[in-house]
């Protein structure tokens, strides 16, 4: 079965075979690939007068277009990502204390406990926690957001048959 114009296809090799081209978002002339401008447009950038690109799928995965408000060469996402403070769920962290005495700035158990002098939960003057006892988890740097993964080539077809629409 011979190949469509423009289609894209997956290779298991690095180099892209006499006809195709891989999808690395390279701009071609229109007036050496007028069929191929033909179908694709600018969808994946260029200025629509001399040039047009191909799709980037370099670190990219693709996603169908179907009813969902994403556009044919719509590029989104991110490999990396830090959460900013709305997109983390509503949540409390615990303090657990004890009324025995500490023995230590980092008691067993990880317990807010009474200092030995005295009674934390007397009737008494407020008392500021120690920084030791209450602070900030998580450095606000981002983590890979990507699953796992298998580098393989997108090639796009430079010549086939030029696809009829149905």
């Amino acid at each position: 079965m011979e190949n469509f114009l423009g289609e894209i296809r997956l290779a298991g090799f690095g180099f892209p075979p006499k006809g195709w081209a891989l999808c690395t978002g390279q701009l071609l002339p229109i007036n050496q690939n007028q069929a191929l401008f033909s179908i694709v447009g600018t969808a994946y950038g260029g200025n629509g007068v001399t040039t047009f690109a191909l799709p980037n799928l370099q670190t990219r995965v693709p996603l169908g277009m179907g009813t969902a408000p994403y556009a044919l060469g719509q590029t989104g996402g991110e490999a990396v990502h830090a959460l900013t403070t709305p997109e983390i769920p509503a949540h409390s962290h615990v303090l657990t204390a004890s009324t025995g005495a500490a023995t230590a700035l980092g008691p067993a158990n990880n317990l807010l406990a009474a200092p030995a002098a005295g009674n934390v939960y007397g009737a008494g003057t407020d008392v500021s926690l120690s920084p030791e006892s209450v602070s900030f988890a998580g450095s606000g740097q981002g983590h890979e957001n990507m699953p796992p993964y298998l580098v393989i080539n997108y090639m796009i077809a430079l010549v086939g048959i030029f696809p009829q629409r149905s």
